[in-house]
């Protein structure tokens, strides 16, 4: 989107000082100005060739269009009509391309895969774009970025005087559809394809648990008309420059060492290869490894345990690495998920992986913990010498398919993964929540910093998120802003959450009682009130056409619950300045106003479910906005009893600042 915060990227000052860049999402390596804005002609003059993938050009034009340009002409190299001469011209394609390779200028061109070169710049009467790619992915990403740059000018459009060298850090960025609960739509998948392509994510694994032929009937083909659906989406992705990456997960019933078994496997990948598929996965994770599915293994591997599955186990993905993946032109390396995935503790299963598995295959593990607190530099290590190759993450964030995620949705920013991963590991995939729509805000930050880890800053990245979302708009920014802080926490499988819940509502509750406590109760409600109602009118403004529908479709019922509860927390702030103002009976009226509110927010149920726990209330700031309405309501009942003026905590509750 066009509009945003401001860029945290380099900005060189030219002879007047230039305004800022606007920012661009994944943030490039590189990225600075070198001039002034550039208008978008009414023709704008597109040059091409047949090298110039066809992808990136069609998402070119419809930017073009989409900014200012009524008609876009697309010519070759050696046709550039003599009238483009005032108009802006766009080059597009390999960076060698030596008209492209000549725009560029003095802009250094990534040696490195996906990577890219952009430079916009004045050129005689008119003004030039040039887009080159070291591939067909780097000029989609190049025309991706360039979508970014695009500033308003007057009732027109120009584009930002920039230039950018830039590259992804890690091969493999995007999400693993790999949950547990109703799986995505068809017409969700489609979208999501879109996404990735828009914030330069190029994998999908396709795993839904709750998908029959993907794990209880692995065997089985897919039906005609499913497996039409999927051949669309593998088109869809390749669209957007997107790995669809096909999985079947035999795990629960594969006899490893059975020949037939292998060919059903084998023919379940070839199907989808017929569709496209150039990338594929068996995962084998959540399965009892310490028991054979057949006598034919103990007769194979020995007797049943963990290192003889690992020698299994390495014996399959090696059989199809080797006599499918290396003898289909096109397909990438294999793709695993071993059922040790949570830890990098040294044993007898990944011994045997480290030392018998195909050196190609890629290994993805969760971190330190199925859902990790956080995921550092010296983790990835020791996982990359337990399993003997760089791993690829399969990060169990924002799911929300286990108990401690019940009610909630995960709307905290991607974060406490250390900086400089990209040394050790290959890649990292997502695994979003069952709400599609909901789940683009952590994969929005995840893709960001797969690109460039370094550069990450998940708060910067947050509102960018939200921005996205919010269709560019301040005000539903804003909106989405307020609501996802009351759904910041993060759980894990234990007590502790690795993401606090509402932080920033907590930061202006804690105030709200320092500067009560301090006797100035007039300042405290005219501090708090405003976001009081902010938090009252965000379902609003989100649910007012900028933000994407699917959003608040995914969110409706939290959002019923926000605007609840938002108008419970107004009317009890108005119930404390009633009673401070001495007007009794108005502050009991609000008071029961309130607790009338706050119990139609804990009737709100998440029906239909989506997930294994649909049907529960649905969670909103709870801890924090729950605990400041029950202690605002004892500090009333008990304010006769303290005598009016005094700023007593009621015996037994934390104190008011605390809280």
């Amino acid at each position: 989107m066009a509009a945003g915060a401001p860029s945290a990227t380099a900005v060189e000052a030219g002879p007047r000082a230039a305004a800022p860049l606007p920012p661009v999402t994944p943030v490039p390596q590189s990225l600075s100005r070198v001039g002034a804005d550039v208008p978008v002609t009414g023709r704008v003059i597109v040059v091409a060739d047949a090298e110039t993938d066809v992808h990136a050009r069609a998402r070119l034009v419809a930017e073009l269009k989409r900014h200012g340009a009524a008609r876009v002409d697309v010519v070759a190299p050696g046709n550039v009509p003599r009238a483009a001469a005032g108009l802006l011209t766009v080059r597009l394609g390999p960076a060698t391309r030596p008209d492209v390779a000549s725009g560029l200028g003095d802009t250094a061109v990534p040696g490195r895969a996906e990577g890219y070169a952009l430079r916009v710049a004045r050129a005689g009467r008119g003004a030039q774009v040039v887009l080159g790619g070291t591939d067909g992915s780097g000029q989609f990403y190049a025309v991706q970025t360039l979508r970014q740059l695009f500033v308003r000018s007057g009732g027109g459009w120009k584009v930002a005087g920039a230039q950018a060298g830039d590259f992804p850090s890690m091969p493999l960025r995007g999400t693993i559809e790999g949950f547990y609960g109703q799986p995505w739509t068809h017409a969700e998948r489609l979208d999501q394809m879109d996404f990735y392509g828009d914030v330069k994510a190029n994998t999908y694994v396709y795993a839904p648990k709750d998908d029959p032929y993907h794990r209880d009937k692995w065997r089985e083909p897919y039906p005609a008309e499913k497996l039409a659906e999927l051949g669309e989406l593998v088109e869809r992705a390749a669209v957007n420059h997107v790995r669809f990456t096909f999985a079947v997960s035999p795990g629960q019933s594969i006899c490893y060492s059975d020949p037939a078994d292998r060919k059903a496997l084998k023919d379940k990948l070839q199907a989808l290869y017929d569709l496209g598929t150039r990338a594929f996965s068996v995962p084998l994770d959540d399965i009892d490894h310490s028991r054979w599915n057949c006598e034919a293994d103990r007769a194979a591997y020995g007797a049943p345990g963990t290192g003889a599955a690992g020698k299994a186990q390495a014996d399959l993905l090696n059989d199809v690495q080797r006599t499918f993946v290396d003898t289909h032109e096109g397909v990438w390396p294999l793709q695993t998920v071993p059922t040790e995935y949570y830890n990098h503790a040294e044993s007898a299963y990944k011994r045997a992986l480290r030392e018998t598995l195909d050196p190609a295959v890629e290994v993805m593990w969760t971190g330190v913990g199925v859902v990790p607190t956080g995921i550092t530099n010296e983790d990835a290590e020791q996982a990359s010498e337990v399993f003997g190759r760089k791993v690829f993450v399969w990060d169990n964030y924002p799911v929300n398919d286990f108990g401690n995620t019940s009610g909630r949705l995960l709307l905290a920013p991607y974060d406490k993964r250390e900086a400089g991963l990209s040394d050790h590991l290959s890649g990292v995939v997502a695994n979003p929540m069952n709400q599609p729509y909901a789940s683009k805000v952590a994969v929005f930050g995840t893709a960001d910093f797969a690109w460039n880890d370094r550069a990450y800053d998940a708060g910067r990245n947050w509102r960018h998120a939200l921005s996205y979302l919010a269709g560019g708009d301040r005000a539903a920014t804003e909106a989405l802003l307020v609501f996802a802080d009351l759904q910041h926490l993060a759980p894990t499988f234990g007590d502790t959450p690795w993401q606090p819940q509402a932080p920033g509502l907590s930061r202006r509750v804690g105030a709200f009682w320092a500067t009560w406590d301090e006797g100035d109760r007039t300042g405290a409600l005219r501090a708090l009130r405003p976001y009081a109602a902010a938090i009252e009118r965000a379902p609003g403004t989100i649910r007012s056409g900028a933000v994407q529908r699917g959003f608040t479709v995914d969110a409706a019922p939290w959002l019923d619950a926000t605007g609840l509860w938002g108008t419970a927390t107004v009317r009890m702030l108005d119930a404390l300045a009633a009673r401070q103002a001495g007007d009794r009976e108005t502050s009991d009226r609000l008071l029961a106003e309130s607790a009338d509110l706050q119990e139609r927010a804990r009737a709100v149920r998440v029906d239909p479910p989506r997930n294994a726990w649909g049907g529960v209330r649905p969670k909103v700031g709870d801890g924090v906005l729950d605990a400041f309405l029950t202690q605002a309501e004892l500090r009333l009942r008990l304010w006769d009893s303290a005598g009016g003026a005094r700023n007593l905590a009621p015996e037994g509750t934390a104190s008011a600042a605390s809280v």
